[in-house]
């Protein structure tokens, strides 16, 4: 299973990344509390995405001004939920999950974004079957915890994970999606807190990008970073590490 990643951006472009990510955020938290509710002990997919908005140390300002707005009635605004699917530079998989008041605008923007930097718009279902849904859970690598890796991976499966794929900096627990919430609630009950949760597409496999196609891709992600409209991306491509110091 490859390395999970969120929206990072590149050297120079940190506090950027980190303000955007609190943009797309507050749209999620506002509009988790419009579908089930302003209080998140009633309403888990609220209070999920209120742990992954303090993770990134999300101003409590910031939370507390987007669940005031999803009661604020007549000045709600309704978003839906889009995903869209298109193919990258050298033929790579994308699927870009968007939360949009305006199917038209965001269609075009995508559609311009993937077409500018060498991709193109697909049609619905061209690139899904690349990829699984998956409930993911991220817990960052502590050298001052003392977690035991093999004692943590059995605790895990045994509160209903698929798999748990342990990396340098981060342990990645996997679950099915209808697993999430009771494999969530289980670990945190244990103790654990998260780095970011959530259910989310991850590829069957992957693909090195290097050269022009690495660095047209990068600006892909860093153009649909920039979109308000987009709350996440999913991809099949991998770049290595000398690549990415080549392209920084």
């Amino acid at each position: 299973m490859p390395k999970f990643k969120l929206f990072a951006g590149r050297k120079g472009k940190a506090d950027q990344a980190k303000n955007n990510r609190f943009v797309k955020l507050g749209r999620e938290i506002y509009v988790q509390a419009r579908r089930g509710g302003t209080n998140p002990e009633a309403n888990y997919g609220l209070k999920t995405a209120i742990a992954n908005a303090r993770a990134i140390q999300m101003p409590a300002e910031n939370i507390d001004r987007a669940i005031k707005k999803a009661s604020g009635g007549a000045d709600s605004v309704d978003y839906e939920e889009v995903l869209y699917e298109g193919y990258g530079p050298g033929g790579v998989a994308i699927m870009v999950k968007c939360l949009t008041d305006n199917r038209n605008r965001t269609a075009a923007d995508v559609r311009s974004i993937f077409g500018k930097r060498g991709g193109n718009l697909g049609e619905s279902g061209c690139v899904a079957y690349m990829f699984d849904q998956k409930g993911l859970l991220v817990i960052t690598r502590d050298e001052d915890d003392g977690l035991d890796e093999d004692s943590f991976m059995m605790e895990a499966l045994e509160a209903g994970a698929q798999d748990v794929v342990s990396e340098e900096e981060s342990f990645e627990i996997l679950t099915a999606p209808e697993d999430f919430d009771a494999v969530k609630n289980k670990l945190e009950a244990a103790g654990y807190k998260f780095e970011t949760s959530g259910v989310r597409w991850l590829p069957q496999n992957t693909v090195a990008a290097d050269g022009e196609n690495a660095d047209k891709l990068l600006r892909m992600m860093d153009a649909f970073e920039d979109n308000d409209d987009v709350q996440d991306v999913y991809h099949n491509f991998e770049i290595s590490d000398d690549e990415m110091s080549r392209l920084d």
